[in-house]
């Protein structure tokens, strides 16, 4: 008997053991060591957020030339994830992770050795290509160890993992920075990234390929569901809009709602553990409504954008609004995925891959926007007004989505 018999006959078991006794199968370990990867690989794109200053005073370069460092990065994981998708669809999907994890630690090493700055963009941007392959493989062998009944919330807890690297990880990655110097926290993410790598390779099965479709061309005519382009409409805009505004959320904080600077850091890791929680929860009930956790989570983040926006001096209420809105802003992105997976049918590692491309490009369109309207006349009520806008929009292809999803059910 194969390993995959195995695990699904394991899965049947446990689901009908589960419906016995009124509740819901345990996720395979393998799903937590997925969001070990997704933890790690997060940390390392938002870490340099926090130790830009040390980066630039120690190569010499200006902060706006070390913050391209984050832009290259994101800028790798729209390219890397549908383009890694394809290059490794004749391989497992167990081969693929732990060549990613691989090249994710030798670029890490890379920046911690590195003495030029260029060297160093090259190395991020490999080092995103990897993380993009890593994420789009992973919710795809998240969703098939779960089983069909619980794939949104295998993928919300690997969602999780990315979550919490903004309560956790990049904290601790600033803190080791702190004692012994930048060079140190990317040594610390490589020397994590390695041992995931062995309970990767160690625990997800060594099965088929992640295509079985004979050329590239076919791979691509998995991707015609009408669905799955919603779906990919609804990433691209649920990240805009929360990231337009979360990216200069302490403006926002400071200037227009006047709250403390020392207190920023607390309302972030509000907004961190409220994403950790709201991921949690949707991927939780995602299996069973992904439509109305894809509708109301964007509505609700509307609402929560406008009152940031509308509310200047409001320090306590604007640092509630922001702590909800980690709850409930990108909450729905682990549905989202999983959907895009299901949608994709024969091509789910590409729909999966397309996904994290539309998070991560509509986080560049929504940021860029942001920043011109905070140079703008609105100022600090720019980025908030921006978000709301971009948010509604989320709600287009949600409601299409549910309603072509309802109908298909029907027929």
């Amino acid at each position: 008997m194969s390993v995959q018999t195995k695990i699904k006959d394991g899965i049947t078991a446990g689901n009908t053991k589960t419906g016995e006794i009124g509740r819901r199968p345990k996720l395979p370990v393998v799903v937590y060591v997925l969001a070990l990867g997704t933890f790690l690989m997060l940390t390392s794109e938002f870490v340099v957020a926090g130790i830009l200053p040390m980066i630039a005073g120690d190569l010499q370069v200006s902060v706006a030339q070390a913050g391209s460092l984050i832009t290259v990065f994101a800028v790798g994981m729209v390219i890397g994830a549908p383009l890694m998708a394809m290059l490794t669809m004749r391989m497992s999907r167990q081969l693929t992770l732990v060549l990613a994890l691989m090249v994710f630690v030798i670029g890490h090493i890379v920046v911690a050795l590195g003495p030029d700055f260029t060297l160093l963009l090259v190395a991020r941007f490999v080092s995103a290509l990897a993380t993009g392959a890593f994420w789009a493989v992973s919710a795809v062998v998240a969703t098939r160890a779960a089983g069909p009944s619980s794939g949104a919330r295998a993928v919300g807890v690997v969602g999780a993992g990315g979550a919490l690297a903004t309560v956790l990880g990049v904290p601790l990655g600033a803190f080791v920075a702190q004692l012994v110097g930048w060079r140190g926290t990317f040594w610390a993410l490589a020397a994590a990234a390695a041992v995931a790598t062995v309970l990767v390779a160690r625990l997800v099965p060594h099965g088929a390929p992640a295509a079985q479709t004979t050329s590239i061309r076919a791979e691509l005519a998995g991707l015609r569901s009408g669905r799955l382009w919603l779906a990919l409409a609804a990433c691209a805009a649920t990240c805009g809009g929360v990231l337009a505004a979360y990216s200069y959320i302490a403006p926002i904080l400071t200037d227009q709602a006047g709250v403390n600077a020392a207190q920023v850091p607390l309302v972030l890791t509000g907004f961190g553990m409220g994403s950790v929680i709201g991921t949690l929860l949707a991927g939780r009930f995602g299996d069973a409504h992904p439509g109305p956790i894809t509708i109301i989570t964007p509505a609700v983040t509307t609402i929560l954008l406008l009152g940031i926006s509308l509310l200047p001096g409001s320090p306590w209420l604007t640092s509630a609004l922001v702590v909800l809105l980690g709850l409930f802003g990108l909450s729905a992105n682990s549905v989202l995925i999983h959907l895009a997976v299901r949608f994709a049918g024969k091509a789910a590692t590409l729909g999966s891959a397309l996904s994290v491309s539309a998070f991560n490009a509509g986080t560049a369109v929504g940021t860029a926007i942001a920043g011109a309207a905070l140079l703008s006349p609105l100022g600090t009520t720019g980025p908030g007004l921006v978000g709301t806008i971009i948010a509604a929009l989320t709600l287009i292809p949600a409601i299409a989505l549910a309603l072509a999803t309802r109908r298909r059910a029907a027929r």
